[in-house]
């Protein structure tokens, strides 16, 4: 299945980052947190890519056209440097289509440039490029296509700090941290069948009018999720996701076994 990738945006609130590179550039560890959410797909077998780019699309293009597999993987070196033999590989047998999808352009807009590019696909998998989850993937297609809805995204709770608040006529009736709120967040990993260019107006912001005629006519699959998903938006969150990653203890890393089982946590 294809992956459509949004990776056009400014990053704006994480700019002393982004300010140089375009936000799914910034690197947790030494690798670019696109490449991170790349790899999770190409773990679970999906790995046709479909690049919508906007700022500074340039640095995203020659980071894989310089892509070195050696600095990424274990290899061998003999003769002198004469002779390389890398013993695996990350990108190979990777597919990316690369897409200049306009400086400020909306997801929905960059969604209908690449339309031509979806031709046949009956459905297809698309993603903001700075979010990260251990999902358990086929778990999640599979129930999408039982549910036989349109549209699909990962309903997630926000790992904030704050207190959710209730008032009746200004006076306090209940404060609760947002962990403990039932608050849930749309997290991205959108599941789509070609329908949804039916809805999908000229300007439109995805989640906001077409999924909004989506939900008039039930067939948008919110996907809860209590496993761990974080997102790269501030620097905050970018600190929090290098600590995971330094200690070896990034949950997005499915690809590693480390003797979990996240397919429990669906709720």
């Amino acid at each position: 299945m294809k992956v459509v990738l949004f990776c056009g945006g400014l990053g704006l609130r994480i700019r002393e980052y982004s300010e140089g590179m375009p936000k799914p550039m910034i690197t947790i560890g030494h690798r670019p947190i696109l490449w991170h959410i790349m790899k999770y797909y190409a773990h679970h077998g999906h790995k046709d890519f479909i690049l919508c780019l906007g700022y500074k699309a340039d640095r995203i293009k020659e980071y894989f056209l310089n892509y070195n597999e050696c600095l990424s993987n274990d290899f061998v070196l003999a003769q002198g440097g004469k002779q390389l033999r890398l013993l695996n590989s990350d990108i190979q047998d990777w597919r990316i289509t690369f897409v200049d999808t306009g400086m400020s352009a909306t997801i929905g807009q960059r969604l209908k440039a690449v339309q031509s590019y979806l031709d046949g696909e009956e459905a297809f998998m698309a993603n903001y490029a700075d979010g990260l989850t251990d999902l358990p993937l086929t778990a999640y297609l599979d129930h999408f296509q039982a549910s036989g809805r349109i549209a699909a995204f990962l309903a997630v709770q926000p790992k904030l700090s704050f207190h959710l608040v209730m008032t009746a006529d200004d006076i306090a009736t209940d404060i609760r941290p947002m962990a403990h709120a039932n608050i849930w967040i749309n997290g991205g990993y959108f599941i789509l069948r070609r329908e949804i260019f039916r809805y999908l107006g000229d300007g439109d912001e995805l989640v906001e009018q077409p999924f909004q005629r989506l939900i008039a006519t039930r067939q948008l699959l919110a996907y809860k999720y209590r496993g761990f998903w974080g997102c790269l938006d501030t620097f905050k969150e970018k600190q929090q996701l290098d600590e995971l990653y330094l200690l070896d203890q990034a949950p997005w890393e499915v690809w590693k076994v480390r003797g979990r089982n996240p397919s429990t946590v669906h709720a």
